[in-house]
């Protein structure tokens, strides 16, 4: 029969005795062990600062086809701008309904600073 004292004394028998490695598995253990360590990694210079272009072109907006429709885009914009095509002139004055002033006619009908007034009547 089993008392309560047996686990104990079992435990207490196993202290007492040391189970010692043999040096020859130490020795491959440790020697498995070094050939297992991570290898330290040589040391880069840093890599050299992208230009503007370089990395808009490269990617920043999306390559090559993206920074030429935006240049393209652009100077559509600036022609049509400064050039302003006879389409595009009848269409503004068709939009604006406006007639063509003089130099110094009509100037005081020009708002600068616009308000919401007249988007919101009273009564």
């Amino acid at each position: 029969m089993m008392r309560d004292s047996d686990l104990d004394d079992l435990f207490a028998d196993l202290r007492v005795v040391r189970a010692e490695a043999p040096a020859s598995l130490l020795m491959r253990v440790l020697e498995d062990a070094e050939l297992h360590q991570p290898q330290p990694v040589a040391l880069r210079a840093a890599p050299a600062p992208r230009r503007l272009w370089s990395l808009l072109a490269g990617g920043g907006l999306g390559g090559g086809g993206v920074l030429a429709g935006l240049a393209t885009a652009t100077l559509a914009g600036f022609w049509i701008g400064f050039a302003q095509p006879l389409p595009v002139t009848t269409l503004t004055a068709a939009l604006w309904q406006q007639e063509t002033l003089a130099d110094d006619e009509g100037l005081d009908l020009v708002e600068l600073i616009p308000t919401l007034d007249t988007y919101l009547p009273e009564g």
